[in-house]
């Protein structure tokens, strides 16, 4: 059992942890959650030892292993089987010793303990590991240089993976992987031994994965049992007891206040008033829950364009004289959710990059609308972002020619308003300066977005409000991400880019996830039920733009017919600063036109609520 007591941090004068306690079951499969910035990344290098805490301490059983990923990705000649092989400590020294030692008795003792610890069998095991995070056998036996960073931090992934510590630390693991390393990571999970303490964001790898939720907020934790949705309904139900409780609270403020108020400058009711203030004093306030604005995410919706947007034909693509990409046949519509499928080095950032038009076909054709203008995010955009401007600079930059207004409300749309705008974005969250960005590329209310992993540094409740931000734009997305929760809420056509070329996947997420790992290579029979899922999931954002528009026809009949009964009513009380046409009107027929008027206002209010309420159930 991992026992947390108490642990205080506070770093640059901000208390991160304050006093936070646990105690996790043996064996759990534990996601730790919470915002971004919350501290949960503080949190685990005080449980692996990295960070000593203010107050307060991590315990565990004596001689338990923990387990925890460098932040360095390793490097140097050494392949990747072999540095994960190095992994399991004991059997590295044991086979040290096994092959220069001289003591024939102390090396019958190692020869008993590499063949208690099944030592001949470690190769393929971690051949088996690193064949599920993406390296071929090939690959296995290239040195670790000839690797980029999120390839290398897999190789640190699959090492710690091997040495099976008794707690396991992941922070963020799938950060580095693509769809199909994610999900041989949560089968694997799913079956190890010890205690497990996970760092994530995406809800269906928790779902799948633990089997208890430690959320953390403003410094303290909560256990929850079960996964993901189990925790949303548990905090839910929270959520709505403590609104309760605060109403019943105000309320009883409000009485107590109003009694001190009536009942203090009375000589036979001033002590029962003084009572009362005690009892006011006394009463602890609850807090509301706060609103977060790093939860904001309006896409601007872009002039309607005629089909097609794009179109491929036969169309090849790669870099400098060698194809990554040939055979394309494809077809990008305005209202399209298409989303890319495949292991990462397979062409998905390459055929986006092809629609993005940031390359050219070197064979076939493809076509593309001349007017459509183009958002196209990348993990590239946050890193290349400067450190030193603000939002506001980044924006106005951007934005040549644009009011201030127009500026600032760009940046409101992703919740960048008021001293937010004006801060160093070297000083924002790695979400908050993913939402600069998505702020940046939608400027000019793009017709088609393409998002390469969007995810990567927003929490999960942010990853929420992304998808419903998509599904509530008029646009066409095309999207590349790890996170099934995403793709399967976001894109109606899936693209599965493989062996040269991407083709059309005719099943669904579930079938693809089951061929992956190799439980149905047919996709099993389900395929019809999931393209109807798709077909009514694609009804259902139509319907959703369809009352967007109807709220919002209604909410500007709204303001149209109440500026008119202020006319009539200015005409009325008022007839100096009233409109010409009014004033030659009579008492008694203002009156009737501000009954006609106040009538019509009515209905116009009741189709807005009406249409809004439908938005929201429908939301």
């Amino acid at each position: 059992m991992l026992s947390l007591n108490a642990i205080t941090v506070r770093l640059g004068g901000r208390t991160i942890l304050d006093r936070a306690t646990a105690a996790l079951p043996s064996r759990s499969r534990v996601g730790l959650i919470g915002r971004n910035g919350a501290g949960k990344s503080t949190l685990v290098r005080v449980v692996a030892g990295l960070l000593d805490p203010d107050e307060g301490a991590a315990d565990m059983p004596r001689g338990a292993r923990i387990g925890y990923i460098a932040q360095e990705a390793p490097a140097g000649l050494t392949t990747p089987v072999e540095a994960v092989l190095a992994a399991d400590i004991e059997r590295a020294a044991l086979l040290e010793e096994a092959e220069h030692g001289t003591d024939m008795d102390r090396l019958g003792e190692v020869h008993e303990r590499l063949i208690a610890i099944d030592a001949h069998a470690a190769p393929a095991r971690a051949a088996r590991i690193l064949a599920g995070l993406g390296f071929d056998e090939e690959m296995q036996g290239r040195p670790l240089d000839s690797y980029s960073g999120g390839w290398r931090m897999r190789v640190a992934l699959a090492a710690l993976l091997f040495s099976e510590p008794d707690l396991l630390l992941l922070d963020e693991p799938s950060n580095h992987l693509d769809l199909e390393a994610v999900m041989w990571l949560e089968e694997f999970l799913q079956t190890y031994r010890a205690t497990i303490l996970i760092v994530s964001h995406e809800r269906d790898f928790l779902n799948n994965v633990v089997d208890h939720i430690l959320h953390l907020e403003r410094g303290k934790l909560t256990l929850y049992p079960g996964g993901y949705d189990a925790f949303e309904r548990q905090r839910a139900e929270r959520a709505a007891q403590l609104a309760a409780a605060k109403a019943s609270q105000d309320a009883q403020r409000d009485k107590l206040k109003d009694f001190i108020a009536r009942n203090s400058a009375r000589a036979s009711t001033a002590k029962q008033a003084q009572s009362r203030v005690k009892a006011l004093a006394r009463m602890q306030p609850i807090a509301e829950l706060a609103d977060d604005p790093s939860l904001s995410f309006d896409f601007p919706n872009p002039e309607p364009l005629r089909p097609p947007l794009i179109t491929l034909d036969m169309a090849s693509v790669g870099y400098a004289a060698t194809p990554i990409l040939e055979r394309l046949n494809l077809r990008l519509d305005p209202d399209d959710r298409l989303a890319l499928l495949g292991r990462n080095g397979n062409g998905k950032t390459t055929l986006a990059r092809l629609l993005a038009a940031q390359l050219a076909p070197m064979a076939g054709q493809k076509t593309a609308s001349g007017k459509m203008k183009i958002g196209y995010f990348t993990q590239y955009q946050v890193e290349e972002l400067d450190g030193g401007d603000t939002p506001l600079q980044h924006m106005t930059a951007a934005m040549k020619g644009a009011t201030p207004g127009a500026v600032r409300a760009q940046l409101g749309r992703f919740g960048f308003s008021g001293d937010k705008a004006m801060t160093q974005v070297g000083k924002l969250s790695g979400g908050e300066r993913a939402r600069l960005a998505l702020a940046l590329i939608t400027r000019d209310a793009p017709h088609l977005l393409i998002l390469d992993e969007p995810t990567n540094h927003l929490d999960v409740d942010a990853r929420e409000a992304l998808v419903q931000a998509l599904n509530t734009y008029s646009g066409a997305v095309v999207v590349v991400s790890h996170d099934r929760h995403m793709l399967g809420l976001t894109a109606d056509r899936l693209v599965l880019v493989d062996h040269g070329t991407a083709c059309e996947y005719e099943g669904s997420l579930d079938d693809y996830t089951a061929q992956v790992l190799s439980k149905d290579a047919s996709g099993g029979g389900k395929k019809g039920n999931k393209k109807e899922e798709r077909r009514a999931a694609a009804q259902a954002r139509e319907k959703g733009q369809a009352l967007r528009k109807q709220a919002v026809a209604a909410e500007a009949e709204v303001t149209k017919l109440a500026a008119q009964r202020s006319a009539v009513e200015r005409a009325m009380f008022d007839p100096s600063g009233a409109e010409p046409a009014l004033t030659k009107l009579t008492m008694t027929e203002l009156m009737r036109r501000r009954a006609e008027v106040s009538t019509a206002l009515e209905a116009a209010e009741a189709r807005w609520l009406e249409a809004t309420e439908a938005l929201e159930a429908a939301a």
